[in-house]
This record gives structure tokens, C-alpha cells and sequence, in this order.
């Protein structure tokens, strides 16, 4: 008999060998992951927190996975709300479609409710799947390209101010850095010691040294160059920013102004960078940056939509209810009125009703309310009122998270 005709059985996964069998569940479902030794898979597995990887079970096999990691995310206005950064989720091949990833997610989004966690986000593999489980794009991000040789900032920059460390004290000081410096941009999150130690052993096993300069405590850029066949006679020798995280304009300038000094390159590449961001307005001419790639980044769940909306900031002076509709977690449904003042419960007449996912776009300041009710996503009384709406949750950047988990 299917094991799964009354649906999987799911349950936390603990101790080693449990945790090991999941890592390999996820690794065979993504198919192109490289082999991770058991020895830092067991390192991983006992930095991350106990109780939050969740299997899903045919019979007594382990047939699908998820995990996550406990932190907190800052969203508009400054504040940090309790989230979790979910990761790891796969199904073996020849379950798919039957329902594994639905009890697995499900369970994980009403287990992080109990805990207090508001928002829950992860990094879509694929796009077509988490939107039926509440999840909307939230940020995005872009890669920018610079011409490292044309390339001259239109700012000065203090000589001397970045300075290359021993990269055998690179990843703690990051790591002291990154917590001191927490970006302010809505979107980012906590980088625990399960994130710090997984970007040191992908390092350890990269074809080429990553590098790290600091500015003081006031901000530090990793890099790493792009393997060559030959470098120094390579005419396109580039360099990868793998992490940058500045204190200020002025820090970030120093910082970029630092790889564009680096004798023998050519191209700096910034993988991960916000939609708004300053580096090609640092530049003397703007041309000799782009933006080459534009993607989805943060895929967000609101799993308590009252703590939530109280969290964030509004502005405007107009005053107007959202229905918002969860199916998944029917206590998540309400309706809230949202002034300058904040978000509070109401039995008033809603203004505009959306389902859960279109809430998670809008919350970050990602998407605007007028994009959802166009096309379909959400539903307003009137367009004053999607006016209206748009400005309370108007916000003063792009969303952006930085931490690729």
C-alpha cells in the first residue's frame, strides 16, 4: 500500500545520523550539489538549532526535508522582528507532486508561529512552488558590473583607509563586524554560526583565495578572484564581491574604491547588490557600471500577520482597513487598520482584501499596493484608497537582504 495516501508523517529530525540522512535527502533532490564530507556535514548539522529540521516520512523512509535557522529580519522603520530563514527544503525524486513539500511546509510555518516567529523567509530553487504556501517575492537584488579600469570615483576617498587583514582572522572579524554593523535596510537578517562556518568551508574548497579589507569597524568587502587558465595572461582578469557591508555612503565609497584600485583587474563584479543602489552614481561616468542581471532575492511568509503589521512604520495621514485572507493559517486571517500610528485589529469595512502572499510583497516596500490590485492579486473599493494605502507603506529604499542562505 502508497505510504502517502493518508499523507506523510512528519516529524523533527534529531541527533547525527537523523540529520545526516536529511542532508542527503536535500543534496540528491537538488541534483547538482557537490559532495559534502560527512565530518562537516555532522559540524553543520550540531552548529544549526536543535528541533527545526522536520522529515517527512513513507513508511520509515525519509523522503523530504526542511530546515531552518532562528535570527531576526528588520523591517520598515528599523525595528527586528523574531523570523526564521528556511533552507533545505527537497524531496526525493519519484515523491514530488503528492504532497510531501505541503506537510513539510505547513508544519514548519505553524511550528514557527508557536514560536513567536512573525516572518519566515527562504531562497527560492524554484520559482513556481512557495506561492501556494503564502510566500511572495519580498526584494530583489542585482549584479552590477564594473569597468575596472575606466572606472574613477567622483568622491575622494581617504588613502589608507581599507586595509587587507590575515585571512586567518578574516572570518571572525566578518562575523564581529557583520554583528555590530547590522544593515538598517529592511529586509536584512541575523548571520549565526551556521552561516559564517558554511561561507568558510565553501571557501576552503574554491579553485581561488578569497580576500577581505576593512575599513576600521566601520566595514569590510570579501572578494575572490574568477578562476583562469592563465591569469596573467587573461585580458578579462575579473574579481568577485562576495559580501560588502559599509556603516555609511562614505565607507561604502572607500570600500569600492578599494577594488577599483587593485592592480590587474580589469571587471569587479558586485553578485549581490540592492535594486536602488549607489555605486554607479559614486562613479565620474555613470557608464562604466551595470547592472547585468536582476532576480528574485528574499521570498517572504508573514506567519503572524498582528505582530507583523504593529512592527512596521507607516506614514501619510489617511487611515484604512486590509482584510487579509490566510488559508493555510485561517488564525492569521483578520482585518487591521493601519494609520501613522500603527496597525490595530478592526470589524470595520475593509478598504482593499489580499491574500497572505500579496501582504508578504508589499510589506518590505518590495512591491506597491497598486501593482497587486492591477493585476489581480488584491482587490480595492476604490483607487483613492490603493493611493492612499501605497503611501502609508511607502518606504525610503528598496528592500534588500544581502545573506544568501
Amino acid at each position: 500500500m502508497n505510504g502517502l495516501i493518508n499523507g506523510p508523517h512528519v516529524r523533527a529530525l534529531n541527533g547525527d545520523e537523523e540529520l545526516l540522512a536529511a542532508t542527503k535527502v536535500f543534496r540528491t533532490a537538488m541534483i547538482g550539489l557537490p559532495v559534502l564530507p560527512r565530518d562537516r556535514a555532522v559540524e553543520l548539522n550540531r552548529l544549526n538549532n536543535a528541533g527545526r529540521t522536520y522529515g517527512a516520512f513513507e513508511a520509515d523512509r525519509l523522503i523530504g526535508t526542511t530546515d531552518s535557522y532562528a535570527g531576526t529580519i528588520t523591517v520598515p522603520g528599523g525595528n527586528r522582528v523574531p523570523h526564521a530563514a528556511v533552507t533545505h527544503v527537497g524531496v526525493l525524486p519519484g515523491h514530488t507532486r503528492q504532497g510531501v513539500a505541503k506537510a513539510l511546509l505547513v508544519r514548519q510555518l505553524k511550528d514557527a508561529r508557536q514560536r513567536g516567529e512573525a516572518l519566515v523567509s527562504l531562497r527560492a530553487a524554484s520559482a513556481s512552488i512557495y506561492g501556494r504556501f503564502g510566500y511572495a517575492v519580498a526584494s530583489s537584488a542585482a549584479t552590477i558590473e564594473v569597468d575596472a579600469v575606466n572606472a574613477r570615483l567622483h568622491v575622494g576617498v581617504e588613502r589608507g583607509s581599507v586595509q587587507l587583514i590575515d585571512p586567518d582572522n578574516a572570518w571572525h572579524r566578518m562575523a564581529v563586524l557583520y554583528r555590530s554593523l547590522l544593515p538598517e535596510r529592511a529586509g536584512a537578517i541575523d548571520r549565526g554560526a551556521y552561516w559564517w562556518r558554511l561561507q568558510e568551508m565553501r571557501q576552503q574548497g574554491a579553485p581561488t583565495l578569497s580576500h577581505v579589507a576593512v575599513r576600521g569597524e566601520e566595514g569590510y568587502v570579501r572578494y575572490h578572484a574568477v578562476p583562469s587558465a592563465n591569469w596573467f595572461a587573461e585580458r578579462q582578469r575579473t574579481i568577485v564581491v562576495d559580501d560588502l557591508i559599509a556603516s555609511s555612503s562614505e565607507t561604502y565609497a572607500a570600500l569600492i574604491g578599494y577594488v577599483l584600485s587593485l592592480d590587474l583587474v580589469h571587471k569587479v563584479v558586485l553578485t549581490a547588490r540592492p535594486t536602488d543602489d549607489l555605486l554607479p552614481w559614486l562613479l565620474e561616468d555613470y557608464r562604466h557600471s551595470k547592472a547585468t542581471d536582476l532576480r528574485d532575492e528574499t521570498w517572504l511568509r508573514i506567519v503572524d500577520t498582528r505582530i507583523a503589521l504593529d512592527a512596521r512604520r507607516y506614514s501619510g495621514d489617511a487611515s484604512l482597513v486590509i482584510e487579509v485572507i490566510d488559508p493555510l493559517l485561517p488564525e492569521n486571517t483578520g482585518r487591521f487598520q493601519i494609520t501613522a500610528n500603527g496597525a490595530a485589529p478592526s470589524d470595520r469595512k475593509p478598504d482593499v482584501t489580499a491574500d497572505i502572499a500579496a501582504l508578504a510583497a508589499v510589506y518590505l516596500g518590495g512591491a506597491r499596493w497598486w501593482q497587486l490590485v492591477q493585476s489581480g492579486r488584491a482587490q480595492a473599493r476604490s483607487v483613492s484608497a490603493v493611493a492612499a494605502l501605497d503611501q502609508l507603506f511607502a518606504t525610503d529604499a528598496a528592500p534588500f537582504c544581502g545573506t544568501h542562505f
